[in-house]
């Protein structure tokens, strides 16, 4: 068992579509989720912008308030549909992600919940990069039109396993989230999100296994299932990557549950015969997780 992570476990990452209704968007994931608890998974991930469907145009009218916490079930169905869900299948839940209405009324976000067995919230994260991208004759982008990012990394302890470094989608493109997450002591990094069918192709598996690589820990990308029907198509393919950048579990595009198992065992192995954490040259180049960091754990 590697030191980072108390016990194996069964991990689930549900890749499912949303609609344009948002009532049955959560009752459709909260079935979801009870699907992957009878099946054994005891940490279970959502895909972005499981409550609504992807697209700045929506973001505003699927927004909920999530401040003060908790909210209420009015204010916020989709948090209370999470904590519920958990606390029914006693389950880890990785609620990822919603649009967050803030405070003032003023501000929108893209923010994942993470909730324990008993339903209760530990962490939240408000992705921390925008995705504001253009590529000539393929697709145009710019959360930024409606979406303000977050400012921290994430990093969630799950007393029963451990720690997790949690980002959203286009977060994934920047290792410096990922190494932190690592170097604080995370066994596994997850990234909920929506690559596309022109980005998915080229650059999601590839991430998925140099962020795996780099840090010698597991890594879940969950994706939505891709809806022809809708504006955004996205790429799906969730999947699963172990330490050693092998990928353990992989969906294709429809809506599906993949399923991994965790195993502690296999950190060990890895970093036993590429010995990344001891060569490391501080002395040369500095250590992005020792500096001033903003981070919530």
């Amino acid at each position: 068992m590697s030191t980072l992570l108390k016990k194996n476990f069964k991990l689930g990452l549900i890749q499912l579509a949303a609609g344009p209704d948002k009532q049955k968007n959560l009752s459709h994931a909260r079935d979801k989720i009870l699907e992957a608890a009878k099946a054994g998974a005891q940490v279970i991930v959502l895909p972005e912008c499981f409550n609504s469907p992807y697209g700045c145009q929506y973001f505003p009218d699927y927004a909920e308030p999530i401040e003060p916490s908790p909210p209420t079930k009015e204010q916020s169905p989709s948090w209370h549909m999470l904590s519920s869900t958990a606390k029914e299948t006693n389950t880890y839940v990785v609620g990822a992600s919603i649009p967050e209405l803030s405070s003032d009324k003023k501000t929108y976000y893209n923010t994942a919940f993470v909730f324990n067995p008993k339903g209760e919230l530990l962490a939240t994260h408000r992705k921390t990069h925008l995705f504001d991208i253009d590529i000539p004759g393929k697709i145009k982008f710019i959360e930024s039109d409606v979406l303000s990012p977050g400012n921290k990394v994430t990093i969630v302890d799950l007393p029963d396993y451990g720690k997790i470094g949690l980002a959203i989608c286009y977060d994934v493109r920047f290792p410096e989230l990922a190494m932190i997450a690592a170097r604080k002591g995370a066994f596994m990094l997850v990234y909920p999100g929506a690559f596309n069918t022109t980005t998915g192709p080229m650059h999601w598996t590839l991430q998925a296994r140099a962020r795996a690589m780099d840090n010698q820990v597991f890594v879940a990308m969950c994706s939505p299932a891709r809806d022809t029907t809708s504006t955004y198509h996205a790429y799906g393919h969730s999947m699963v990557v172990d330490p050693n950048a092998e990928v353990i579990s992989e969906l294709e595009a429809q809506e599906d549950i993949a399923y991994a198992d965790i195993d502690g065992a296999k950190i060990n192995e890895t970093r036993k015969g590429i010995p990344l954490y001891t060569q490391r040259r501080f002395d040369v180049y500095p250590d992005v997780s020792a500096g001033k960091v903003r981070y919530e754990e």
